[in-house]
């Protein structure tokens, strides 16, 4: 059998025409595909056109649907009037399916519909590499290419539309299975931080977290903590059999610092190595034998780190969906917040930001997981007596408080009194070294926002020689 010389553009006019069909005979057949199909969604102009007068015809009834006040609406259009006019209309109707099932004709057209794009930009992606070389470099046209699936992506979106509450019950006692299957505690993915998890119910599906802190208060430290004790307890849990494990894969976008330089972070905090020795390679035999043992187990971690820097928001969220499916994250860690880009310059910084976490928040519920996003605080804190943070110190504060679900802060009073040690020998001296020694290794997270119940400190310890965040004793015993 001879093959074709050429493919044939993906459409179904013949769907497209039952469609069109079911709606002049089932007006409400339209409420039931409004949210799945637009316009651009058909390949025949003509019926592109006809579904655009039904649905503007609809949202303002302005009249019932018949091929008839169809006709009314269209009759100078130059494609129906070539077809036939009303006898079009009419065959629309005659030929519909008896029982059409109008939700599956209109999720093969959009499906159809995103094919179409992606020839589309695939023939792009072709031609402009085929051409020669233009002020566009490769990775300028790398990004364009990225940008326009991200469109695709966005465009392409549909959701599943209310939920009768029925199936909203359902979904909360199954949140309530997981975490009495989990002992009781946590409903979410575990922090690895017995009282945050206590608190927050773990970190949980669709939640935007923001960590912050003052520069030297540990916050990508806490961060990659969290990551790791996510993809360790995931690990864990499957090689027990657990049916719901308590972590789960982690992508971590990593915008200030190499994926280099946070894997040596998280060796040093597991072979308790200090990390100058690490990057040295300053080693007692001891520990080069401990550091490659170690090296050897975490190689196995679901742990993705992405240390693209200038990463742009429309980037993180098509990474992330592809991450999503092809290794099925449970957790997207991101530090820093304010060197994410927007997708488009805004006329301010507080608008950027304003965009970027409405992206987040939105791509968390898109993925159904949580998104830790880490955060500078503004200089203010360090002109202040109680070095305490408050929401207002965020930088852009505004948005980020608006679209967080949860909001921590990172306290550290070791650090700052460490910067003010009074004259040696003085009363003032004595009463500084008394406070040092209460303060020394102990950190505190500062639930400052909790969209879905209380706010309070947690006490942490903090060592770092390690850059290692864990919970105080009594809570690692306890397991509180």
């Amino acid at each position: 059998m001879e093959q074709e010389a050429y493919r044939h553009v993906p459409y179904d006019v013949e769907v497209e025409q039952a469609l069109l069909g079911a709606i002049l005979v089932d007006n409400q057949a339209l409420e039931r595909v409004a949210a799945l199909l637009r316009p651009e969604h058909f390949y025949d102009p003509l019926h592109a056109r006809i579904f655009e007068t039904m649905s503007l015809a609809v949202e303002r009834g302005s009249f019932v649907l018949t091929p008839l006040t169809l006709h009314a609406a269209m009759k100078a259009d130059p494609g129906l009037i070539e077809v036939g006019g009303t006898a079009y209309l009419a065959g629309l109707a005659q030929a519909a399916p008896a029982m059409p099932n109008v939700r599956d004709f209109a999720r093969i057209l959009h499906d159809l519909a995103v094919r179409r794009s992606l020839i589309r930009i695939g023939e792009d992606i072709v031609n402009t590499a085929y051409e020669a070389p233009t002020e566009k470099g490769p990775q300028a046209q790398i990004a364009e290419a990225e940008k326009a699936l991200y469109a695709v992506s966005e465009t392409s979106k549909y959701g599943e539309g209310p939920l009768e509450f029925h199936e909203a019950l359902r979904r909360t006692v199954e949140s309530a299975e997981r975490a009495q299957a989990r002992g009781g505690r946590i409903s979410g993915i575990t922090s690895g931080f017995t009282e945050i998890d206590n608190l927050l119910g773990g970190l949980q599906p669709s939640d935007l977290l923001i960590l912050a802190g003052r520069p030297g208060m540990g916050k990508t430290a806490l961060g990659t903590n969290m990551a790791f004790n996510t993809a360790r307890a995931y690990v864990q849990d499957m090689e027990a059999g657990a049916e719901y494990p308590r972590g789960a894969p982690v992508l971590f976008f990593s915008l200030e610092m190499a994926a280099q330089q946070l894997s040596a972070r998280i060796l040093s905090e597991q072979t308790e190595i200090e990390g100058w020795k690490i990057r040295n390679g300053r080693f007692l035999e001891s520990e080069w034998e401990k550091f490659i043992l170690t090296m050897q187990d975490l190689s196995s971690l679901p742990l993705y780190i992405d240390d693209t820097g200038g990463i742009s928001i429309a980037q993180i969220a098509a990474r992330a969906r592809r991450l999503k499916r092809e290794k099925n994250i449970g957790l997207i860690i991101i530090d820093y917040l304010q060197l994410v880009e927007p997708s488009r310059r805004q006329e301010n910084r507080v608008q950027e930001i304003t965009e970027v976490t409405k992206g987040l928040k939105a791509l968390a519920k898109e993925l159904n997981l949580p998104i830790l996003a880490l955060s500078q605080l503004s200089r203010g804190v360090d002109s202040r007596d109680d070095k305490r943070p408050v929401l207002s110190d965020l930088r852009e504060s505004g948005s980020i408080e608006q679209d967080a679900d949860v909001v921590m802060f990172v306290y550290r009073e070791e650090y700052y009194l460490k910067s003010r040690e009074p004259e040696a020998g003085s009363a003032e001296h004595a009463k500084w070294m008394d406070k040092l020694d209460r303060a020394t290794n102990r950190a505190e997270v500062l639930v400052e926002k909790h969209r879905h119940g209380q706010t309070r400190s947690i006490e942490l310890v903090f060592e770092g020689n390690f850059t290692r965040f864990s919970n105080k004793a009594e809570d690692s015993v306890s397991g509180r």
